[in-house]
């Protein structure tokens, strides 16, 4: 997997670009997951849900499971309002394998079986991960905002 948090989307216009995120009714509690993908005039909306389950997880979800709907190896722009899921994948993740999936403080990294899948995930594809405010008027964000929480409703 490749990274580059600077790299500007007008820059890859050929690139797919994906808005995701997750809700929790509690936390944890129900909870929901929700992606749009864009590519060029198309865009794709996903959406599910867990019963009892964690805001990041729901999170992490999203991502992965956005990414799964990608076939071929392709640019993408990942816009996330999680610095959990940001940071994670830009900056923790390869600390993390080369610790044997340690944090620094050497105990066990949560959610080590959803950030193995993302790995996994995004392996094949050149990915610009980007942080957006939350709630702060991005239409594809608040979208994705709607349909994780109306997810997370009917868990």
């Amino acid at each position: 997997m490749q990274t580059n948090p600077n790299q500007d989307n007008q820059q890859l216009p050929d690139a797919i670009t994906i808005y995701t995120d997750g809700a929790c009714l509690g936390n944890p509690g129900k909870g929901g997951w929700a992606a749009v993908l864009l590519y060029k005039n198309h865009s794709k909306e996903i959406f599910g849900n867990q019963a009892h389950t964690t805001n990041n997880r729901m999170e992490l979800t999203a991502v992965i499971e956005a990414l799964k709907t990608v076939k071929k190896s392709s640019n993408i722009v990942v816009y996330t309002d999680s610095t959990y899921v940001k940071d994670g994948i830009t900056s923790w993740l390869a600390k993390w394998k080369q610790n044997n999936w340690q944090t620094s403080k050497k105990s066990p990294v949560k959610n080590i079986d959803l950030w193995q899948e993302l790995d996994l995930q995004s392996k094949d594809h050149q990915i610009n991960w980007q942080w957006v405010k939350a709630h702060n008027g991005n239409h594809y964000n608040e979208k994705v905002d709607y349909l994780a929480r109306k997810s997370a409703q009917v868990a």
